[in-house]
């Protein structure tokens, strides 16, 4: 039997039409980007109110190191079903925005992947292996994502992973087949920059097709 595929996380959407045809057309995730320095960032487009409206089971908020009050509030307004961690912030905070934001919001901790060794990486993993309900792996950058860059996925095979994870950074048709060299497969794609006409509007054409390929891919 066929293992399943990975699921698919859209990300830095900003287009309520866009983020329509994608659950329309069964995209797992729907990322919202609520950090003032993104050029996806979200509310330059949408309101919190036109993003609660949005009809998706699975809309993620991604926040880099903002108030943990101020996440709440926008998980409420914006009906918000995953939060997602980009920044710096530490287990305790998790622990925290957890018991503030209730029992039915996911947590994804996002670990960026730079130049650390094996036991370095492990050791950050470490130190949230029971705070999130996900783990999200990134290439490091400066501007905390969407740069369309990929790590080496081969470090993934030398830690232990506690938890399902979103894999993220660079992600296209070109290096899909390259999942395969990971033993602990992805739960989930994070897609975003490869598949954009300009940052925010994403190719809904090449996103469906991405889809089809990946039902159709022996990862």
């Amino acid at each position: 039997m066929k293992p399943a595929s990975p699921k698919i996380k859209v990300c830095g959407l900003t287009q309520t039409y866009q983020a329509h045809s994608l659950t329309d057309s069964g995209i797992d995730f729907l990322g919202f980007i609520f950090y003032e320095k993104s050029p996806r960032f979200v509310l330059n487009s949408l309101s919190l109110k036109e993003i609660a409206e949005i009809p998706h089971l699975k809309k993620v908020g991604v926040f880099v190191n903002e108030e943990l009050d101020k996440i709440v509030e926008i998980a409420n307004d914006a009906h918000l079903n995953l939060i997602q961690l980009h920044g710096d912030e530490e287990r305790k905070f998790i622990i925290d925005l957890k018991t503030k934001s209730g029992k039915n919001i996911e947590i994804i901790k996002v670990i960026r992947i730079a130049n650390q060794n094996q036991k370095e990486l492990q050791n950050v993993i470490s130190q949230f292996s029971e705070t999130p309900d996900y783990f999200l792996f990134d290439t490091d950058s400066s501007a905390f994502g969407g740069t369309g860059k990929t790590f080496d996925w081969r470090i993934l095979n030398q830690i232990e992973i506690p938890k399902p994870y979103f894999l993220s950074g660079g992600i296209s048709f070109e290096n899909i087949g390259e999942i395969k060299t990971i033993i602990q497969k992805p739960f989930a794609l994070d897609i975003n920059s490869k598949f954009e006409i300009e940052p925010g509007i994403k190719n809904l054409d090449k996103i469906k097709s991405f889809q089809n390929t990946l039902r159709n891919h022996d990862l």
